[in-house]
Protein backbone atom coordinates (compact mmCIF):
# COMPACT_ATOMS: atom_id res chain seq x y z
CA UNK A 1 0.00 0.00 0.00
CA UNK A 2 1.25 3.42 -0.95
CA UNK A 3 0.18 6.62 0.84
CA UNK A 4 -2.37 7.37 -2.14
CA UNK A 5 -3.88 4.06 -1.48
CA UNK A 6 -3.87 5.00 2.43
CA UNK A 7 -5.69 8.30 1.59
CA UNK A 8 -8.48 6.73 -0.31
CA UNK A 9 -8.90 3.43 2.51
CA UNK A 10 -8.46 6.18 4.82
CA UNK A 11 -10.73 8.76 3.51
CA UNK A 12 -13.58 6.00 2.97
CA UNK A 13 -13.02 5.21 6.31
CA UNK A 14 -11.95 1.35 5.81
CA UNK A 15 -8.69 1.91 7.97
CA UNK A 16 -8.86 0.55 11.18
CA UNK A 17 -5.28 2.06 12.72
CA UNK A 18 -2.22 2.58 11.79
CA UNK A 19 1.13 1.81 13.63
CA UNK A 20 4.18 3.24 13.74
CA UNK A 21 6.80 0.05 14.49
CA UNK A 22 10.42 1.44 16.07
CA UNK A 23 12.85 -0.58 14.85
CA UNK A 24 16.52 -1.10 16.32
CA UNK A 25 18.88 1.35 14.56
CA UNK A 26 16.38 4.77 14.29
CA UNK A 27 13.91 3.22 11.62
CA UNK A 28 10.11 3.69 12.03
CA UNK A 29 8.00 1.72 9.43
CA UNK A 30 4.18 2.36 9.41
CA UNK A 31 1.37 -0.03 8.89
CA UNK A 32 -2.03 0.13 8.04
CA UNK A 33 -4.46 -1.99 9.65
CA UNK A 34 -7.93 -2.64 6.87
CA UNK A 35 -9.99 -5.73 6.58
CA UNK A 36 -7.85 -8.02 9.78
CA UNK A 37 -4.83 -7.26 8.33
CA UNK A 38 -1.42 -5.44 8.65
CA UNK A 39 -0.45 -3.52 5.70
CA UNK A 40 2.95 -1.71 5.36
CA UNK A 41 3.20 1.22 3.55
CA UNK A 42 5.66 1.46 0.91
CA UNK A 43 7.52 4.31 -0.96
CA UNK A 44 7.01 5.62 -4.70
CA UNK A 45 9.76 2.47 -5.55
CA UNK A 46 7.61 -0.38 -3.94
CA UNK A 47 9.70 -0.60 -1.24
CA UNK A 48 8.99 -0.69 2.60
CA UNK A 49 8.68 3.07 3.50
CA UNK A 50 11.21 3.94 6.34
CA UNK A 51 10.71 7.13 8.41
CA UNK A 52 12.76 8.94 10.86
CA UNK A 53 10.60 9.97 13.48
CA UNK A 54 7.39 10.24 15.03
CA UNK A 55 7.27 13.90 13.60
CA UNK A 56 8.56 12.80 10.00
CA UNK A 57 5.50 10.10 10.24
CA UNK A 58 2.75 13.22 11.30
CA UNK A 59 4.21 15.08 8.40
CA UNK A 60 3.54 12.36 6.01
CA UNK A 61 0.37 11.52 7.30
CA UNK A 62 -1.16 15.40 7.10
CA UNK A 63 -3.37 15.08 4.79
CA UNK A 64 -5.23 12.15 6.66
CA UNK A 65 -8.08 12.26 8.34
CA UNK A 66 -7.49 11.71 12.06
CA UNK A 67 -7.25 7.84 12.95
CA UNK A 68 -6.28 5.59 16.11
CA UNK A 69 -2.67 6.26 15.84
CA UNK A 70 0.07 4.07 18.04
CA UNK A 71 3.66 4.03 18.35
CA UNK A 72 4.93 0.60 19.13
CA UNK A 73 8.08 -1.03 20.61
CA UNK A 74 9.34 -4.38 20.92
CA UNK A 75 9.54 -4.86 24.76
CA UNK A 76 13.55 -4.61 25.10
CA UNK A 77 14.06 -6.86 28.25
CA UNK A 78 12.54 -9.54 26.23
CA UNK A 79 15.16 -9.14 23.53
CA UNK A 80 17.94 -8.76 25.87
CA UNK A 81 16.95 -11.17 28.09
CA UNK A 82 16.42 -14.11 24.74
CA UNK A 83 13.20 -14.93 25.74
CA UNK A 84 11.47 -17.51 23.27
CA UNK A 85 10.08 -16.11 19.84
CA UNK A 86 6.31 -16.21 20.55
CA UNK A 87 6.73 -14.70 24.55
CA UNK A 88 8.10 -11.60 23.51
CA UNK A 89 5.12 -8.81 24.30
CA UNK A 90 5.38 -5.25 22.22
CA UNK A 91 4.29 -1.65 23.97
CA UNK A 92 1.78 -0.04 22.30
CA UNK A 93 1.23 3.73 22.92
CA UNK A 94 -1.32 5.57 21.47
CA UNK A 95 0.06 9.24 19.92
CA UNK A 96 -2.50 11.90 17.95
CA UNK A 97 -1.85 12.82 14.62
CA UNK A 98 -1.19 16.56 15.31
CA UNK A 99 2.31 17.65 16.13
CA UNK A 100 3.47 18.11 20.18
CA UNK A 101 5.30 21.51 19.23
Amino acid sequence: MNLHDLSRHAHAGLIDELNLISIEGGIYVLEAHMDGRAHPLNDNAGKTLHLRSVEHARDYLRELPPLPFHLVHAVVHDEMCGMQDGTQDTLRVPISFGSAW
